[in-house]
């Protein structure tokens, strides 16, 4: 195997080729010469990284195929760069800071690294080459969450996320080498055909339960979901809606790929364990959200409810479930970023608040900013005729596509599930339109930076829904 094979993996190298002028660009040059030029430049490099694995479109093997690419992999490795970008873009007002304008290189360094990690796992045909990517994603994150440790609680975050990291991996690794033991391949391909004649022994049951259960850590989902809210609180706020929409996405997707490929034989195992993990993810974190105060900790509530419902669309395990998971996540970064993208510049500009209660009476001194919150608000919750209702449509039809009761009855309860994440997400908007406050939010300006992460991710939701090319795009990857 001859280095040639690097040549298949054309948005990993991109990557890597970002890493390393990151790492030049830091070193090199003082903390006021980068001051002005080097976030443009890094905006600038992960816009090329969008635009180069928008452009790899052909299913590629490396490695033994030990590294297997698709053109549907492809659109979600596209759409985590887009989300990804929009972040780099919208960190600048939070790197511009005395305390953290010497952390830029190490962030944008931390960025490019975790997303090259999702990418290899997105991207594995061999358990090994998953884990491995999952760890190179999962260790620089853990670094990010504790990038601002002498300021809020980041410090907290960052060790709660190790320690909850470092026990899914080995619950994980575990249960892979259950697997390994069982069928004796950890080659995705052939451990599919082995496990059609051989699915309902003892051993691969538990790997797969085990398996299962680590990544489930990584989506956060119900039960495995409580070091989020802490985590997503106590880390940087540009970090935070970072691990919300990148991390999640290329978790679940990853997730999604496995079970029905790799583990197509066991579907009606894998199928009941699923659905009870969706409607608890959903319900539970509903009921959770509504009893928060701090807007991070709702944020990282309505993420685990929302997971539940990106893993929905595994449920109809076709190919119109892998699309419908994609558009979702694709419509979720853009709504999800631009309500950070608010939290992040009133956090900014006004002493570090992310109480609920400081949006008591924003409209009247900021209309703009909460015009546009209201709108990814409306979009989360899946009101028309926002992006986030189309994908919420797809992701229903995907499940109830498989035809069975069970799967009827979890898109039952996602629905009325639906009606209490409207009531939560509106508490936001009552705050900002009808609450009054004695001292409300002083009227601010935002910076370049901010206007243009929240055009992007504005026209996303106000686009995606009404515009069938985007649908039609992830569709056409998926056939």
């Amino acid at each position: 195997m001859g280095y040639s094979q690097f040549l298949n993996m054309i948005p990993e190298a991109t990557l890597v080729a970002i890493l390393v002028i990151a790492f030049i660009a830091d070193f090199a040059s003082s903390k006021h010469a980068r001051r002005s030029w080097f976030n443009p430049l890094m905006c600038v490099l992960f816009l090329a990284q969008l635009v180069v694995t928008l452009l790899c479109n052909e299913p590629t093997t490396a490695f033994g195929n030990m590294y297997v690419t698709t053109p549907a992999v492809n659109v979600m490795k596209a759409i985590l760069a887009g989300g990804t970008l929009i972040v780099v873009i919208q960190s600048r007002l939070w790197l511009s800071r005395e305390d953290t304008a010497f952390k830029e290189g190490e962030f944008y360094m931390l960025v490019a690294s975790t997303l090259l990690g999702m990418n290899m796992m997105m991207s594995a045909g061999h358990f090994l080459m998953f884990f491995l990517g999952l760890e190179m994603a999962s260790v620089p994150m853990a670094c990010l969450v504790a990038l601002d440790k002498y300021r809020h609680h980041s410090a907290e975050a960052g060790a709660k996320f190790v320690l909850m990291a470092t026990f899914s991996s080995g619950i994980m690794l575990y249960g892979i080498s259950f697997l390994y033991g069982a069928v004796g391949t950890l080659y995705f391909e052939p451990f599919c055909y082995m496990l059609q004649e051989n699915n309902n022994t003892p051993l691969i049951i538990v790997g797969l339960v085990f398996f299962f259960s680590g990544l489930g850590f990584k989506i956060s989902l119900v039960p495995f979901h409580f070091w989020t809210a802490d985590s997503y609180q106590g880390a940087p706020t540009t970090v935070t809606a970072y691990l919300s929409v990148v991390s999640k996405g290329a978790a679940a997707f990853t997730l999604c790929a496995i079970l029905m490929k790799v583990f197509f034989a066991m579907v009606d195992q894998w199928e009941m364990m699923l659905a009870i993990v969706i409607v608890l993810s959903i319900t539970v974190a509903n009921l959770f959200a509504i009893r928060q105060s701090e807007l991070k900790r709702f944020m990282a509530f309505s993420s685990i409810s929302q997971a539940g419902y990106i893993m929905l669309a595994v449920m109809g395990n076709g190919q119109l479930g892998v699309a419908a998971l994609s558009y979702y996540v694709l419509v979720y970064v853009a709504a999800n970023l631009a309500v950070f993208t608010v939290i992040s510049v009133v956090e900014e500009k006004n002493g570090g608040t992310t109480e609920m209660d400081a949006y008591n009476g924003f409209y009247a001194t900021n209309p703009k900013l909460s015009f546009l919150m209201t709108l990814a608000l409306f979009s989360l919750a899946g009101i028309p005729p926002f992006a986030g209702m189309f994908s919420k449509f797809f992701v229903f039809m995907a499940a109830a596509e498989q035809g069975s009761f069970m799967a009827y009855f979890v898109v039952f309860i996602a629905l009325i599930n639906t009606v209490v994440s409207l009531y939560y997400y509106l508490l936001i908007v009552k705050a900002m339109y009808i609450k009054k406050n004695d001292t409300p939010l002083p009227t601010f300006k935002s910076d370049f930076n901010t206007k243009l992460a929240l055009a992007i991710c504005t026209a996303g939701v106000a686009l995606f829904g009404i515009c069938n090319l985007f649908y039609d795009w992830i569709a056409a990857a998926n056939v």
